[in-house]
């Protein structure tokens, strides 16, 4: 359920793409920094997207260093990093170590239980730092793993139950800002939650893995149509909240992931399933 949040590389700038890359590679520093090889593999785009969104947003002192990047060892890259980098490593852990445990509550994959188990410790150093954030994410992950097993078929409760947890990693502090954070988070893990359920959602039915969107695969002549729909009220809501908020700094990056990047897993997706259908 990562990697939804990114950028749409054709539509972007070479400055803008390059300080984008920057605050990549600086989520990507910090996690080996402060969590080691094991923190640095569970790098996403979507908490990039964090880091550069509450940079924007709150303008923080950042450096920016030259560093080897373990995925191109024999090129230089430079790295940005700001006590939001920070947040979002810690936050990036998180997610990465309780969907490791629910890969192995689900389908027993040993890779995930072994990786959980390494990230355990590290997440309770991180809930002594974030006891509040932590225990509500912890609290709505695991309504929403009970939800699943029980076969829940209500589509908005479900994907509501990760825009919560998402609300709740977005909105770092309580300030005049925080509702509008919040609510961005709501509205991009709703997304989330129902672009992951659409395309997996094959591959769901065949395993007979939980999956919201089957009955509605199964009897929808207009499947795509219908998600698309759905996704497009996701992105507009979470777009009008980001346009309420003062930024002005990294601003065109944060508009071409939220107005195109989002999109770009969808159209993939779709024109993949289009073509298998035809032959």
């Amino acid at each position: 359920m990562f990697g939804y949040i990114a950028i749409n590389k054709a539509e972007m700038k070479f400055k803008d793409y390059d300080m984008y890359h920057s605050y990549y590679c600086g989520l990507c520093k910090r996690l080996k920094d402060n969590y080691g090889k094991s923190g640095q593999m569970t790098l996403t785009y979507d908490m990039t997207f964090l880091v550069v969104l509450l940079t924007g947003l709150y303008e923080p002192e950042t450096s920016a260093e030259v560093v080897n990047c373990i995925a191109h060892p024999l090129e230089k890259h430079t790295a940005r990093t700001n006590l939001y980098t920070d947040y979002a490593a810690a936050m990036n852990l998180v997610f990465s170590y309780y969907k490791c445990k629910d890969d192995w509550e689900d389908e027993h994959k040993r890779k995930s239980y072994l990786t959980a188990r390494i990230l355990s410790k590290k997440v309770n150093d991180i809930s002594k730092i974030y006891p509040e954030k932590l225990a509500r994410i912890s609290s709505d992950l695991q309504k929403l793993s009970y939800y699943e097993k029980l076969g829940e078929t209500d589509l908005d409760k479900m994907a509501g139950l990760f825009g919560n947890t998402m609300a709740e990693i977005f909105a770092y502090r309580k300030d005049e800002w925080e509702l509008s954070l919040r609510r961005i988070g709501f509205f991009l893990g709703k997304f989330i939650y129902l672009m992951d359920a659409y395309e997996d959602v094959e591959e769901d039915i065949k395993t007979g893995c939980y999956n919201p969107l089957k009955e509605a695969y199964e009897r929808d002549t207009d499947f795509a149509g219908s998600c698309r729909e759905l996704l497009t009220l996701m992105m507009a809501e979470c777009s009008r909240e980001f346009e309420k908020l003062p930024i002005l700094l990294h601003a065109d990056i944060l508009r071409n992931i939220l107005y195109s990047g989002v999109w770009c897993r969808y159209t993939a997706v779709t024109e993949k399933r289009s073509q298998k259908s035809k032959n």
